[in-house]
């Protein structure tokens, strides 16, 4: 039996856990200092309650991090306090450089780290989150293995430790983003009496723009129009009292492109590029 210790059962990382136990996988947490909220999640989840993280890493195979970002750090460094030498599964929302730090503070324990990310809400009926997994190959074969057939959807990436929390990263920036972009926007109109009508246009949209790559080249070579429009946009945020940064930043990234300028042509790749510093 495949042993897993869980830190910790929050919203997502109870039912990531349950799912673990649908192959076989016996699933531990440790209760000490959680609130109600998450010993009831663990305990709908058919999670195994150990008496401490000690006890629970020495029968462990497997730790999963599924935890706040900020306590990434902590959490890893606190299992690294005990003669844990399984693998530590690393699957918070954390940036490339963050994982690479406590790949090292693993490897110096004589502890192999995995780079994971979940992509999607917490599974259930109607959701199935992917778990990227970067690293080791065989080792990744062996975590995904827990997930087989299950509503968490393990995706080996042929990368090493950061290519997982890169692609969290790229994908949260856009979908994150884009809710705090949509807010400013309903709260600019309501702000000047136009809400139902933003509500109206917001209707007929029809455009998956992450998924739209193939008008990006198009939106580089029209970006020496659009920069300056999105700064009076900012300035209009800015009057009414609401942050202009989203605006602002967007502006900044166009006016990466202003070389571009009518150049619909260019290939995806070196739109891509002209966004980098040096490209």
């Amino acid at each position: 039996m495949t042993t897993l210790t869980l830190l910790h059962p929050g919203a997502m990382g109870a039912k990531v856990g349950g799912q673990a136990t649908r192959t076989g996988a016996r699933v531990l947490y440790v209760p000490t200092g959680r609130g109600p909220a998450s010993l009831e999640r663990a305990r709908e989840a058919g999670l195994e309650a150990a008496e401490s993280l000690e006890s629970a890493l020495a029968v462990s195979d497997f730790v999963l991090s599924v935890c706040p970002p900020h306590a990434a750090e902590d959490v890893a460094h606190e299992v690294l306090t005990h003669p844990f030498r399984g693998v530590y599964v690393e699957a918070n929302a954390i940036s490339p450089d963050r994982t690479h730090r406590i790949a090292a503070a693993c490897a110096a324990r004589g502890v192999l780290l995995l780079d994971g990310s979940i992509v999607g809400g917490p599974p259930g009926p109607d959701s199935a989150p992917r778990l990227y997994l970067s690293g080791d190959g065989k080792t990744v074969a062996r975590v995904a293995a827990v997930f087989q057939d299950t509503r968490v959807l393990a995706r080996p990436l042929d990368a090493e430790v950061g290519a997982a929390s890169a692609l969290k990263m790229a994908y949260a920036s856009y979908q994150k983003s884009a809710r705090a972009l949509a807010a400013v926007s309903h709260a600019l109109a309501a702000s000047h009496g136009v809400a139902a009508e933003l509500a109206r246009e917001a209707s007929s949209l029809t455009s998956n723009i992450l998924a739209e790559t193939d008008q990006l080249p198009s939106v580089a070579a029209r970006a020496w129009r659009w920069a300056p429009e999105l700064e009076e946009i900012a300035d209009t945020l800015r009057t009414a009292g609401l942050p202009p940064a989203l605006a602002e930043g967007a502006a900044t990234v166009l006016r990466r492109w202003t070389p571009d300028k009518d150049r619909f042509d260019l290939p995806l790749e070196e739109v891509l590029a002209h966004l980098q510093a040096d490209g």
